[in-house]
């Protein structure tokens, strides 16, 4: 199964869609490879977190940059956003089964660039020489 899906993956690549400008898929595939979005699906595969739990997470992101990373990638179906009825607001973010997937896979580039970091540090460092 998997050579069939590389199969239509080469298939469309040779076509050129994800290439031209005008492919919606460039789009989604900012919202999943943006810093905030890597990583805000990456949090949310260990289970479902509350605005604040996933700021916490996530350092170094503003609320307003959650914020919009959240609505896009709930926008395009992979985050569920459960607004529960009480004071104060309680709000909870989830991955849909779609965002799992997607997760999955941003998850093993996550860790492929964690496990070679020693490598792509040393190869930085051959350029600044």
């Amino acid at each position: 199964m998997a050579r069939t899906s590389t199969s239509r993956l080469s298939a469309q690549m040779r076509r050129g869609e994800l290439f031209s400008a005008a492919c919606p898929s460039r789009e989604i595939l900012k919202h999943v490879t943006s810093r905030w979005g890597v990583l805000v699906l990456v949090a949310l595969m260990e289970g479902t977190h509350r605005f604040s739990d996933l700021r916490r997470k996530v350092g170094g992101v503003s609320e307003k940059m959650l914020a919009q990373t959240l609505q896009a990638l709930e926008k395009d179906g992979f985050i569920d956003r459960v607004s529960h009825p009480v004071v104060p607001p309680h709000v909870e973010y989830s991955l849909t089964p779609l965002g799992e997937d997607i997760g999955k896979q941003v998850g093993a580039l996550a860790d492929w660039i964690e496990t070679n970091l020693p490598r792509i540090i040393k190869a930085q460092q051959k350029h600044l020489a």
